[in-house]
């Protein structure tokens, strides 16, 4: 199947993008929409040799897939690879680019495909029409992951709107 391709242009430095998006620990914050089940599979989330096993959730199925950086080029690319199915038998790779744009944007693309060799796997996505489901999944991720970074303050914190970012605990 694929490749799949979402892009999303997102208001802040491209070393900030790629910094939370090459730390596998963050994933779930932005697909947990469509990946369960998630756990790292090193204590080390970043890095080459950082992975992570889930489940990707693609109706009528939910299929275990793993993922392992394989590829870092700071801060413009992340290259994934992984294999996911029955028996691990189906090749999967991620491919994030981070293109700077003028001022703090940055746009991040992500690309996303497998390389089904059984054809029994490769009738499943195309009946189950995975890449419909993929795409949609991976759009609404990026959106999910702009809202996330762009809310980001500059200390780490998150901003919410109406406070004063002060403790209101009584000591």
């Amino acid at each position: 199947m694929g490749p799949v391709n979402a892009e999303v242009a997102i208001d802040v430095p491209r070393e900030v993008a790629f910094d939370f998006v090459a730390d596998l620990a963050n994933r779930p914050a932005f697909t947990d929409h469509f990946v369960r089940d998630f756990h790292l599979l090193r204590v080390e989330s970043s890095g080459v040799g950082a992975g992570a096993r889930f489940r990707f959730v693609a109706p009528p199925q939910a299929i275990w897939m793993d993922t392992t950086i394989v590829e870092l080029e700071r801060p413009q690319r992340i290259s994934e690879r992984g294999n996911g199915g029955r028996w691990n038998r189906i090749p999967s790779a991620t491919e994030w680019e981070l293109i700077a744009g003028p001022g703090p944007l940055t746009t991040v693309r992500v690309t996303y495909w497998t390389e089904p060799e059984n054809s029994l796997d490769r009738l499943k996505e195309v009946i189950g029409a995975a890449s419909i489901w993929y795409g949609r999944d991976w759009e609404k991720a990026l959106r999910r992951l702009r809202d996330l970074l762009e809310s980001q303050r500059r200390d780490g914190r998150s901003s919410t709107s109406g406070t004063s970012g002060y403790s209101t605990a009584v000591h």
